[in-house]
């Protein structure tokens, strides 16, 4: 099939208004699932994903469809995570694309997801095309819809399709607008092997399994190629598409999307926005837009019992072979003992991890309080880039840190702003401007620091607008913040899984937050136990176990004052004693307790 009756596309929308159903509808409708293959999310190929109702991995399938013209033509479909935390793997997953059909749900209207994909895709210049979901619901307003398109996307209305997912309507009018609005993939100027790589999955039994969009050149089995980021030369060993199982074919051509199998070990090698070219005539420049992927978010990883820490490092490992993004090293803690500090793109991508390890692995795991990565300037001027409170310099070498910053939309009802606003504020955010959207609803441009959104941020959004609210945010760089480092001392030792860097005008607060925590928790001692909060040198907060007391007294019957007041003495010294050899042995549910509360 030629080149011009190829049509490469995705889907973009805000979670949960119908992308993966309309995606369902469609390889029904051109007939590249049978019958007894039918179920709902079948793109979604993990229980997390149906569960959640998320894309969490791209999946992209090739269907054939014979239009009215009479012509039949291929249909890429690359569906992509909707969530912020894989927004690179989206913007690569675009790069593949012409084209983009933007699902808006026609009772929410246009959400702080649908925005922030628009600004994506034009920023790869795709044709879009609006289609308006979920018509047939009762409480779904169409021309407020139609008006939004136009006054917040600039996209005429008349474009927009009226369809149904669920109900199959529309889906003709949306397979016809593919195939007459998005345009073909560009014929390319020269025949050299230029693939970009958009995903990438692990088979235990093949290897890596890249997933491309040929942009020239062609690809088959045999064929020697090299990948332009490491310069590491491989041999295909198979090639196909999508179907939406692998359906191996005899070669790929220019603007075809689908997979090839060589021999990489691990997804390390296969970066995601890399370009694949051929060994023997490789092209000058790779395909523009390649990143390295950064996490933004670290946490430490612990067993519960400490006997499966193997099991751990097994399973972790193989978390690792497929989702590249992902990374870790090995850490020991005082407290929690052995386990590994892990990085993740966003706070959704360490849940996603975390679950997969309690439910794949049947692992009994400990989470410490998620952290980002601040920039440490020395007073040498130097640059250190710091993950963990523990390896934060000494503070007579800080310069200054610096944190990092996001970019955020906040959609929310109007009767809904002056308590989003005070949020913001708590959370040490800046407005930018306020957008109205309708009658209804506005949008909030603020820039809020990382690390104050990580945990409790997106809730604190939908508890306040009963759930009509939604936010979406992109990375804005790093600031300089007064920040500084809380440690908790137990009897004078720093318990390192407690230590945090906190903003100095808050630390006094979470200070005196975590000792009380802590004071509930820890078990009472035959001396006296001080908690307390530190910065530096400075204690900022203090609590106290209180001591179990042994009735040293009860044996004296009568007689003189001054036997007791010997014995009294004699337990005092036993006391100050044990105080100044003891050892607290803080019990690991107080560390969970503890974590939980955070």
């Amino acid at each position: 099939m030629g080149i011009e009756h190829t049509r490469n596309f995705c889907i973009i929308a805000h979670i949960d208004h119908g992308k993966t159903t309309l995606s369902d509808r469609l390889l029904e409708t051109t007939g590249t699932i049978h019958e007894r293959e039918k179920q709902d999310q079948l793109l979604d190929s993990m229980d997390l994903e149906r569960e959640r109702g998320i894309t969490i991995k791209a999946h992209p399938v090739a269907m054939k469809y014979r239009a009215k013209d009479g012509r039949e033509y291929r249909l890429n479909l690359l569906d992509t995570p909707g969530h912020v935390d894989f927004a690179y793997e989206v913007s690569r997953s675009l790069a593949a694309c012409e084209g983009a059909l933007l699902i808006v749900d026609a009772a929410q209207g246009v959400e702080a997801q649908t925005v922030a994909n628009v600004h994506l895709a034009h920023k790869q210049g795709l044709t879009i095309v609006p289609v308006i979901n979920k018509i047939d619901l009762p409480n779904a307003d169409i021309a407020s819809v139609h008006r939004q398109l136009e006054e917040i996307l600039a996209i005429p209305a008349e474009e927009a399709i009226d369809a149904s997912a669920k109900m199959g309507i529309g889906i003709e009018e949306i397979l016809e607008a593919i195939v007459h609005r998005i345009p073909p993939p560009e014929k390319p100027n020269d025949e050299i092997l230029r693939a970009l790589v958009f995903d990438s999955v692990f088979d235990v039994y093949r290897g890596v399994v890249g997933y491309v969009r040929l942009v020239s050149g062609h690809m088959q089995p045999g064929q020697a190629i090299k990948l332009m980021r490491n310069d590491v030369r491989y041999e295909i060993k198979d090639v196909g598409v999508f179907t939406p199982k692998m359906y191996a074919q005899p070669r790929l051509n220019a603007g075809d999307v689908g997979y090839f199998i060589a021999n990489i070990k691990t997804t390390a090698e296969l970066k995601i926005g890399d370009t694949v070219t051929d060994q023997r005539n490789p092209a000058k420049e790779p395909l523009p837009g390649f990143q390295e992927i950064h996490p933004m978010v670290f946490s430490g990883i612990y067993p519960i019992n400490t006997a499966d820490f193997e099991h751990l490092k097994t399973a972790i490992g193989k978390l690792r072979l497929n989702d590249s993004a992902f990374v870790y090293q090995p850490e020991s803690s005082v407290a929690l003992g052995f386990g590994f500090r892990c990085g993740f793109l966003g706070l959704l991508h360490m849940e996603i991890i975390q679950e997969r390890l309690r439910r794949e692995y049947d692992m009994d795991i400990i989470a410490t309080s998620p952290s980002v990565v601040y920039e440490v300037i020395t007073t040498r001027g130097e640059t250190l880039l710091i993950d963990n409170p523990a390896h934060l310099p000494d503070p007579s070498l800080i310069e200054e840190i610096r944190e990092p910053i996001v970019k955020a939309y906040v959609l929310c009802p109007n009767e809904n702003i002056g308590d989003i606003l005070q949020l913001i504020l708590e959370k040490r955010g800046v407005m930018d401007h306020t957008e109205t959207l309708d009658a209804r609803r506005v949008m909030l441009h603020c820039e809020l620091p990382l690390n104050e959104i990580l945990v409790d941020f997106n809730d604190k959004i939908k508890s306040i607008t009963r759930g009509y609210g939604s936010m979406d945010y992109e990375h804005a760089g790093y600031r300089a913040a007064k920040l500084v480092k809380l440690d908790v001392l137990v009897n004078g030792e720093p318990v390192d899984a407690f230590s945090m860097i906190v903003h100095k005008d808050r630390a006094e607060a979470r200070g005196r937050q975590l000792a009380a925590k802590l004071k509930e928790v820890i078990p009472r001692q035959l001396y006296q136990v001080a908690i307390q909060a530190a910065i530096g040198g400075k204690i900022i907060a203090r609590e106290s176990v209180s001591a179990l007391r042994k009735n040293v007294t009860a044996k004296c019957y009568g007689g003189d004052i001054t036997r007791k007041r010997k014995l009294l003495e004699k337990q005092k010294e036993g006391k100050k004693r044990m105080k100044s050899i003891g050892k607290i042995n803080i019990p690991q549910e107080a560390f969970i307790e503890v974590l939980k509360a955070q």
